[in-house]
């Protein structure tokens, strides 16, 4: 089922293939669940009768499990498809309720619960600490051993188009034996990630075990970075307020079964992991992110080179007993590949502040300014060989509020 009667959707990468789900409301209505197809978000709960569409969070539906998941998508995608032999009928009850994305405010899709963000890109762990370690191993002994995270904070992770303000926070002394400065971070970055919303939950005391009963979909995500502020507080305890400022996340929760063509076994590792973390189904994805600054494009990550694959991820997140709950969202970390044009975050890309990024506009960026608007897209193989894409992630940053 591969081409639909839903206008313009087959020249879109939103085809019935995709159907990303996400939560809207018109003018004057409360939020509600629908899926995208084309141009179009299909209203889900008086197309399938049920309820739970009705709400203003994915959540419920989320937590019915896979079985429901698989269920609603084979009927949503028989609804809308131009093949089914009751096509005719699907359409005449179905299209009243597709509306297009203009006349729509688009909501947080998910109630997060827990974040944690992880550090799974070979490339960008070994820049960073070639930048700043550069006389020992750029990687610290645990690397190679086990996905690196830490708990991030859910209650600043924004929905795509929010704007994000400057943050403030602590800076290091401007010189040796001097004081700490409390002002404005002026190293704000971005961190272009993908994100894993947790559908199906676990019970304190067991571990996750088959990645796809437990993880409904994925999302774009930006962690905002303050480095200056993260360089001076990190030790020896990690990231906090150089990250938990804001995180931006995409409207859209694109589900696993709509990366089917994308799978890949994942990158070779070397040493092999601990056998709880052995790789028991290809969960490496085949996508390619594009960041653009004020609408120019500047990176290209390719997510498929990550060290570290979602599945080992989560497997670590549970090995000691901690329970995952419906809604939660788990970071990989910045994407980052082997050229500079592939790196996915600013102190990369400008080394620190060393080689400037230059703009078309003749500008040159370390890190952002205030008026800046980050935009974060990504595409993956479809069926066919075609194209599909996720949701995008946006921000614009605003003045510090001193």
């Amino acid at each position: 089922m591969t081409s639909s009667w839903a206008p313009g959707a087959d020249l879109s990468p939103y085809t019935v293939a995709n159907l990303p789900y996400g939560v809207f409301s018109r003018q004057g209505e409360p939020p509600r669940v629908g899926v995208r197809i084309g141009d179009h978000i299909l209203d889900l709960a008086p197309v399938l009768h049920d309820e739970v569409f009705a709400a203003g969070s994915l959540n419920g539906f989320l937590a019915r499990g896979r079985t429901a998941w698989q269920d609603t998508r084979r009927r949503i995608q028989r609804l809308l498809s131009a093949q089914a032999e009751e096509a005719s009928a699907n359409r005449a009850a179905t299209e009243p309720h597709l509306i297009p994305l203009h006349q729509v405010r688009l909501h947080m899709p998910i109630e997060i619960g827990d974040y944690v963000d992880f550090y799974c890109s070979l490339e960008h762990a070994t820049n960073l600490g070639r930048m700043f370690r550069p006389d020992e191993n750029p990687l610290k002994p645990n690397w190679r051993h086990l996905p690196v995270g830490y708990h991030g904070r859910s209650g600043t992770i924004v929905v795509s188009g929010t704007p994000v303000s400057r943050p403030r926070g602590q800076r290091a002394p401007s010189a040796p034996g001097g004081l700490p400065v409390l002002g404005k971070s002026m190293k704000l970055d971005i961190e272009a990630e993908l994100g894993f919303v947790v559908g199906a939950p676990t019970r304190v005391g067991d571990s996750a075990d088959d990645f796809a009963d437990h993880v409904f979909g994925v999302t774009l995500v930006n962690d905002w970075s303050a480095r200056d502020i993260q360089a001076w507080e990190y030790v020896p305890l990690g990231p906090f307020l150089g990250k938990s400022f804001a995180t931006s996340i995409s409207a859209w929760i694109t589900p696993l079964e709509a990366l089917e063509h994308a799978r890949t076994p994942g990158r070779a590792q070397d040493p092999e992991p601990l056998d709880y973390l052995a790789r028991r189904e290809p969960w490496g994805l085949d996508l390619t992110l594009q960041v653009e600054l004020n609408g120019e494009p500047i990176s290209h990550p390719p997510y498929g080179e990550m060290y570290w694959t979602p599945d080992q991820m989560l497997a670590h997140m549970t090995v000691n007993g901690a329970s995952i709950r419906t809604g939660d969202l788990y970071a990989s970390g910045t994407v980052s590949g082997a050229e500079r044009g592939q790196r996915g975050s600013l102190i990369e890309i400008s080394w620190n502040g060393a080689e400037p990024l230059k703009l078309s506009d003749g500008q040159t960026r370390s890190f952002l300014e205030d008026g800046d608007t980050v935009r974060i897209t990504a595409t993956a193989p479809g069926p066919g060989g075609t194209e599909i894409a996720l949701g995008e992630v946006t921000g614009t940053i605003l003045p510090s509020r001193d």
